[in-house]
């Protein structure tokens, strides 16, 4: 495995991973979660022209996972990450996780920030076990981490218990 930027050529293709990575949340009752349909192409492209999205790519180049970010209150915010269910529970979206560590501390940034669901198994749990995250008190939100959480619940996402969470990367 091997994480690069992406190209504007697969977009698409994220887009397709995205929604794979959706349908595991039909198994738990997640319907409307399952069904969300992922970023536009223009949204993406404008993550990919400013260098923050990458990939994970198999052994023929071919894009397995994506993770994108946003600046935000002088942390890197891990905006979505999908992992494409045929390449799951192979540390694919650690890698990526750690990739982007690695380049928010070289750049000197103090800490990854992530909001996700609190009781599905592959967010909120495995960012604590898995990735080094922390859940951050109310106290402890940003006004840029509440304002997402504040778009979130516009987007109804607060139907089901979210947390902001964060890993300082040094």
């Amino acid at each position: 495995m091997r994480i690069r930027t992406s190209t504007i050529e697969e977009l698409p293709h994220l887009q397709d991973i995205e929604r794979a990575a959706g349908r595991c949340f039909r198994d738990i009752g997640m319907d409307e979660i399952a069904d969300d349909e992922p970023l536009t192409l223009a949204e993406l492209g404008r993550y990919q022209r400013a260098g923050r999205a990458w990939v994970a790519v198999d052994d023929t180049d071919r894009a397995m996972a994506y993770v994108i970010t946003d600046p935000v209150d002088g942390n890197t915010h891990i905006e979505q990450i999908s992992v494409h269910p045929d390449s799951a529970r192979r540390g694919v979206g650690r890698a990526l996780i750690e990739h982007v560590a690695a380049r928010a501390a070289a750049d000197g940034v103090p800490a990854l920030t992530l909001t996700t669901f609190v009781d599905v198994a592959w967010n909120a749990p495995y960012y604590a076990a898995r990735c080094g995250f922390r859940t951050l008190t109310e106290d402890e939100l940003t006004p840029g981490l509440w304002q997402i959480r504040h778009s979130e619940a516009g987007h109804g996402l607060d139907r089901w218990p979210r947390v902001c969470m964060r890993r300082d990367t040094f």
